[in-house]
């Protein structure tokens, strides 16, 4: 016989109908209907009361513990990581670090029924929920990749604060490339262009917001240069420029609405990769682009979606067009009369070649490269260059007490020399001359009675007697 237990409303219903069945009062197929089972489920349980009593008809796993059931072992560990190594991770996120890096493989619903048992929250702040309807994905990857950087506290309290550059598909939210830069300049853009180009080719658009490094955002005005009055508009940006080149339209968004995708994915990486960078361990520019180099593919296996038509939109690199003159920022320069131009302080001589001997008064491009050298360009060539002598300075007498010509000139320093020369040589004029040096004195102005101090008085004109 089993032990006394508690039997529950549906078991005690079970009961009384199997009382009334015994008695005669109900039949067997009567019996099931009011238990919704079969008859023969019926026949069963009938002869299990008779033999045992009210304790046959409780559940054989009732006070037994599930196999399935998660060990206060692996409790107790899951709230210690998740408010110490973890601290910070989302339910989702805590769960793929447990299976990746601790083998505890639960499900995010587990996890966060554990947590919330502890009194641990998720860290993440829900907003009010806005009715919107979500743009639909380009069906074919390539087609239009979102641009754009987020400065935050990457490395946390140890280094300094970073901006990610990052471009993700809009097809397949697969992050094309992404960068780490100490703040969001226009060489970082250039060097997420470049590496997208290495690793999948030249998408047909970007998207991106308005900021200056993409676009002017201003009309030509007077105090643009001829070219730009007269076309309407002001010169394209440095990227502006890269982007022309490669032929992929530049679209600006008018809201951060607009390019939500690139914006999730900020919030996304600034939950996941600032873990990862704590746990690599990274403190500097260089280690957090190498833990971003590793983690950008483990990210686009799990995040990355099948775009809705197969193939690829990206291109490959013009054959007409080199890396080289692309990734860099160009200036355009006149060369002066000595073959010489001059930029950032710097001065570099253009020689002669095959095809030309002279380059003065010629319109030039400068190349300024990200490692730092410059190169010359004039009609889609490279121009041969040297560094220019530099020029000497200007050579001006000391200001202040300068000698009289009655000083001895071995007293004298090499301005004040050049002073008493200059004397002596109008001395030697004599009351002809423009000044002389005993009347003009050290100051060099002309003395009273120099004619240039004297009226001007006009001639009355005489007139002819012919008149």
């Amino acid at each position: 016989m089993k032990e006394t237990i508690t039997l529950n409303t549906q078991e005690q219903k079970r009961v009384m109908v199997l009382n009334r069945l015994l008695v005669g009062q109900l039949t067997a197929a009567e019996a099931a209907v009011l238990l919704k089972l079969s008859e023969r489920q019926v026949r069963r349980l009938c002869a299990a009361y008779r033999k045992e009593g009210a304790a046959a008809l409780a559940h054989g796993n009732r006070d037994r513990k599930p196999i399935q059931t998660i060990s206060e072992e692996v409790r107790h560990q899951v709230i210690e990581l998740a408010t110490t190594t973890y601290a910070g991770c989302n339910y989702q996120h805590l769960r793929d670090l447990l299976a990746e890096r601790d083998g505890i493989k639960l499900s995010r619903t587990s996890v966060r029924r554990i947590l919330l048992a502890a009194g641990i929250g998720t860290p993440r702040r829900q907003r009010r929920r806005q009715h919107r309807r979500r743009r639909a994905r380009y069906v074919q990857e390539g087609m239009l990749v979102q641009i754009d950087g987020s400065r935050h506290a990457w490395l946390e309290e140890r280094g300094p604060w970073l901006c990610l550059i990052a471009a993700i598909d809009d097809a397949t939210g697969k992050l094309a490339a992404a960068v780490f830069r100490e703040e969001e300049d226009a060489a970082g853009y250039f060097l997420l262009v470049q590496q997208m180009l290495e690793q999948h080719g030249r998408p047909l658009a970007l998207y991106h917001d308005r900021h200056g490094i993409f676009k002017q955002n201003s009309r030509a005005t007077e105090a643009d240069t001829l070219e730009e009055q007269l076309a309407g508009k002001q010169d394209p940006t440095q990227f502006g420029r890269l982007l022309e080149e490669l032929e992929v339209t530049s679209i600006a968004a008018r809201s951060p609405q607009a390019k939500g995708r690139v914006e999730r994915l900020f919030g996304t990486l600034q939950e996941r990769l600032v873990v990862q960078l704590r746990l690599a361990e990274a403190h500097t520019l260089e280690q957090a682009n190498q833990v971003l180099t590793s983690y950008l593919p483990r990210f686009n296996a799990q995040f990355a979606v099948a775009p809705t038509q197969e193939g690829s939109a990206y291109r490959p690199l013009q054959e007409t067009l080199r890396a080289e003159d692309l990734f860099c920022f160009t200036y355009l320069r006149i060369v002066a009369a000595d073959n010489t131009i001059s930029f950032a302080k710097q001065r570099l001589q253009l020689l002669p070649d095959a095809q030309r001997s002279s380059y003065a008064r010629a319109r030039v491009q400068v190349h300024e490269h990200f490692d730092g050298h410059l190169s010359v360009h004039l009609a889609g060539r490279c121009v041969a260059t040297t560094e220019a002598p530099l020029e000497t300075s200007t050579m001006r007498t000391r200001s202040g007490p300068r000698g009289g010509p009655d000083v001895s000139m071995a007293s004298q320093t090499p301005s004040s020399a050049v002073v008493l020369l200059n004397t002596a040589s109008t001395a030697e004029l004599g009351e002809s001359g423009a000044c002389q040096a005993d009347q003009s004195g050290a100051s060099g102005k002309p003395a009273a009675t120099h004619p240039w101090r004297k009226p001007w008085v006009k001639s009355q004109r005489t007139k002819s007697l012919d008149t």
